[in-house]
């Protein structure tokens, strides 16, 4: 009789346990999206909204995750840091949302990242770039389903170096903040490296968000830079751009920007043939290897039938932090429960993924590795902007600062058989 008990109790135990499973898989997983939605960032924060609400009702239709929908809650990163803040755990501990994605910009990750830890959230990293996030912290709870501008700026200065291996003078025209500042000490101990004979002859910093650019255009004039690179961003880069263009300078010095992939389409017929462009990761949408995808066709369609443009690259980004999202719930509920926060974050260590345009991989640190994709603008009758050709497609693991090491000290002691390397590879603008 005694152990008859025993078994009831135990079955009534396994039974309640089975009871307590099936209550913790919600009826719907709510996700908090940081982006902008206000001020200058919004060219790349309203496109990746745009992206959420196309790539979730499709993940919805096909059954959610695990058989749980998704709904975004959004929130506006343009408010200002406080209310980011605020807002973010205002979305996790009243609203109950599992996972967060943010941010766009690097300031904003390094504010949200100890916020993610003292709530215990899932933070996706879907679209920030500063390297030092993983390289001067480590976070439990935060992931980056992109690269880092380590990746963007080391692949940058392999294009250059392959293109124009003979200029001799280099200017920088940036905006005046972290990106800016960050983003060219990177570039200038690349260069140190692989061509310690290049002069700077002007750092140029306008204040973000500057209307006028006369007073660096008629410095740029003067000097004449072999060289002149900007990884400057949205408005602010198509008021330079623009300019310049209306100053002849674009014709006079070659011209790096490393971020105008998003910038193409409003340019228009003002960025001419010639200039280095590059794409945050390997996004583009005419990309040479996956443009023909059906995949690809598919998000392109959908995504200029709703907003009656074409995709640029936080588009992409969002498709990635999504999709690996997706991947890595797949991957901790594989034993048939709903998986917890710490098992969601060991599922994406290691994880591989198809995106768009490839794969990505997230290392130990919660890094991701991504492929990088640059080119030089043509003008060809089909677009009434211009597209890439001379492409170069880098492989993320090729350009990404190691393991372990800082994006600093490694740019400085890059070999120039890096830009050589055989797993880079080209491809020609082709209709």
């Amino acid at each position: 009789m005694k152990t008859m008990k025993l078994a009831i109790a135990a079955l009534a135990g396994t039974l309640l346990a089975g009871s307590a499973l099936a209550q913790d898989k919600p009826k719907e997983l709510v996700v908090g999206i940081a982006t902008f939605l206000s001020g200058p960032a919004s060219v790349f924060g309203v496109p990746g909204r745009n992206a959420a609400d196309l790539l979730i009702a499709e993940i919805n239709a096909k059954g959610g995750v695990l058989g749980v929908p998704l709904k975004p809650v959004y929130v506006d990163e343009g408010a200002g840091t406080n209310q980011l803040l605020s807002e973010y755990r205002r979305v996790v501990q009243e609203q109950g949302a599992q996972v967060m994605l943010g941010a766009i910009s690097s300031g904003s990750c390094n504010a949200l990242a100890p916020v993610a830890e003292d709530l215990k959230v899932v933070n996706v990293m879907w679209d920030c770039g500063t390297q030092t996030i993983f390289e001067d912290g480590k976070w439990k709870y935060s992931v980056r389903t992109q690269a880092h501008a380590g990746a963007e700026m080391m692949a940058t200065l392999l294009y250059l170096m392959k293109v124009k291996p003979d200029f001799k003078t280099v200017a920088v025209v940036n905006q005046d903040y972290a990106w800016g500042r960050e983003s060219w000490a990177l570039l200038q101990a690349g260069l140190k490296a692989l061509k310690p004979d290049v002069r700077v002859v002007a750092e140029l910093f306008p204040k973000f968000g500057a209307p006028d650019f006369s007073t660096e255009i008629t410095r740029l004039s003067a000097l004449r830079p072999d060289v002149v690179i900007s990884t400057s961003w949205g408005g602010d880069l198509d008021t330079f751009v623009q300019q310049a263009a209306a100053r002849g300078l674009l014709k006079q010095s070659t011209f790096v920007l490393p971020l105008a992939e998003s910038s193409l389409e409003r340019l228009g017929n003002v960025l001419p043939e010639g200039v280095i462009v590059g794409s945050r990761g390997d996004h583009y949408w005419l990309h040479p290897k996956y443009k023909n995808t059906p995949e690809m066709q598919g998000f392109v369609k959908a995504y200029k039938d709703k907003t009656g443009v074409y995709p640029i690259y936080p588009t992409f980004h969002m498709q990635q932090a999504l999709t690996g999202l997706v991947k890595a719930y797949e991957k901790a509920g594989a034993g048939g429960k709903w998986p917890s926060k710490e098992e969601i974050i060991a599922a994406f260590e290691g994880l591989e993924f198809k995106s768009l345009t490839g794969t990505i991989t997230i290392r130990g640190d919660h890094q991701g590795l991504e492929d990088q994709l640059l080119g030089t603008t043509k003008r060809v009758p089909d677009y009434p902007f211009a597209v890439y050709d001379k492409m170069a497609l880098y492989p993320g693991k090729l350009v990404t600062t190691p393991l372990g090491e800082k994006s600093l000290d490694w740019f400085a002691k890059v070999k120039p058989d890096l830009v050589t390397d055989k797993s880079i590879e080209t491809f020609d603008y082709a209709k």
